[in-house]
């Protein structure tokens, strides 16, 4: 029973596809890491961490990247015209306007909450703790995020 669950949970680590999806999201969080470093963004080692691994906003989106290359190579394996397919392109489709949109403008609340939590805070008449503040993504993000999924996804389908 053991040497089967290890041949499954062997079979999902070495999917292409699966390989694809973690690669080009790595990818994307490695670029953002390195503009955040040059862009003097990181001051510590665990920021550093959170920012290659965790987190969220920036260029290019890690999100659209992994949904963009499992659609891809969803398409090169099963076809454009498979189910499969078209679910990808619709689990695609909702990331990309979710962190165009709702993503976005949470953020944008979170900004002006906090500029009004300030407000209040300083006229003393609430205790008020910032909220943190994610802005989703702009959509040259976005799409930089897509051409590497593509890419990579175009790579892990076709080597």
């Amino acid at each position: 029973m053991f040497a089967q669950l290890k041949s499954k949970f062997l079979e999902l680590f070495l999917n292409p596809v699966f390989l694809a999806c973690v690669f080009s999201w790595f990818c994307a969080q490695f670029i953002k890491t390195i503009i955040n470093l040059c862009l003097r963004r990181i001051h510590s080692v665990g920021e550093l961490f959170e920012c290659l691994i965790w987190k969220t906003g920036g260029f290019p989106s890690s999100h659209t990247s992994l949904v963009t290359s499992l659609c891809t190579c969803i398409g090169f394996r099963n076809g454009v015209g498979s189910d499969i397919f078209m679910l990808s392109a619709c689990l695609m489709m909702i990331t990309i306007r979710d962190a165009l949109g709702v993503r976005r403008a949470n953020g944008i609340h979170a900004v002006k909450l906090n500029e009004i939590g300030k407000e209040l805070n300083d006229k003393q008449v609430l205790d008020y703790k910032p909220i943190k503040e994610v802005l989703g993504h702009n959509p040259m993000e976005v799409v930089f995020g897509a051409i590497l999924g593509f890419f990579i996804g175009l790579a892990f389908s076709t080597l």
